[in-house]
């Protein structure tokens, strides 16, 4: 059987990137190396709590000679939450733009989301899971 084991990413700034995603979003660095073979610096990071997927990793990776340019809805994570009201509101106080800007009243009835922009501009939605 396969199974999925990391998704790359291409990060303007690995440093920012991990920061604010393990200050932010709780992710944990798995491991980190400023030499790959094709000459990249990659850092593996993971979610705790993921019983399911533990074995998958986003890799984020940066070289200097690499103009990164993130265009608008190329692409996003979707990362489930218990409470997303309470974790949105831990967010805006990190000083996070939650969007779309009524996100607490779009959702009356059904599946609770919203969404936030990383550093590079790659999105995020939450999911409030049931």
């Amino acid at each position: 059987m396969a199974v999925l084991l990391h998704t790359r990413v291409r990060v303007g700034d690995l440093d920012r990137s991990i920061d604010w995603y393990t200050r932010h979003l709780g992710f944990e660095v798995a491991s980190r190396t400023d030499k790959s073979p094709a000459g990249n610096h990659v850092a593996h990071l993971v979610l705790p709590g993921n019983e399911h997927t533990n074995e998958h990793t986003i890799e984020f990776t940066w070289s200097p000679d690499y103009d990164l340019k993130v265009p608008d809805d190329l692409m996003h994570f979707a990362i489930g939450v218990e409470d997303l009201i309470s974790y949105c509101d831990k967010l805006e106080k990190d000083g996070l733009e939650i969007w779309p800007a009524d996100w607490r009243e779009s959702f009356p009835a059904g599946r609770k989301m919203a969404f936030i922009d990383d550093p590079d501009g790659y999105e995020i939605e939450l999911l409030e899971r049931n």
